[in-house]
Parts: C-alpha cells; structure tokens; sequence
C-alpha cells in the first residue's frame, strides 16, 4: 500500500536501514549548525577591532613600561611634533 510518501519498507526507497540513517543524518545537520552559530556568536557579526594606536599612545606606554628612559622619551616626542 502506497500512501503517497516515500515508502520506507521492504522493497521502498533503501529497505528499512534508511529511515534510521537518513534521521541521524538530519540530526547530525541540526547539531552542526547550532555548534557553526555558536562559534560564530551567534548572531553572525564579526568581533569588533580596537583601533590602531597612535605613534604617540605607543610611546606612552614604552615610557610608562620602562623600555625607555625620560631622555629618550623627550627626545622622541620632540620627534613626533609632541
């Protein structure tokens, strides 16, 4: 008897096997996805980038970490038209 949707057994499409199959399949899909939008936040934006530091932000911080001296420090702000 043939009701008009894919018949799943015996001497239908795959035998009996591909109903189980074909459900894993899906489900599978459906796990893919949801673990696809998590990683991506979910929303589907990008992560926001800080801006670029500006010559004088990056020797501000070089003088503040120590790697340079208060001389040095003068002597490159005066470079950079402080």
């Amino acid at each position: 008897m043939h009701d008009g949707w894919m018949h799943w057994g015996p001497g239908g499409f795959g035998g009996m096997w591909m109903g189980p199959i074909f459900w894993i399949a899906i489900l599978g899909l459906i796990i893919w996805l949801a673990v696809s939008l998590a990683r991506r936040g979910g929303n589907g934006s990008r992560p926001v980038t800080p801006p670029a530091k500006t010559p004088h932000e990056i020797l501000d911080e070089r003088f503040a970490r120590g790697e340079i001296d208060e001389e040095e420090y003068k002597r490159r702000r005066d470079l950079l038209g402080s």
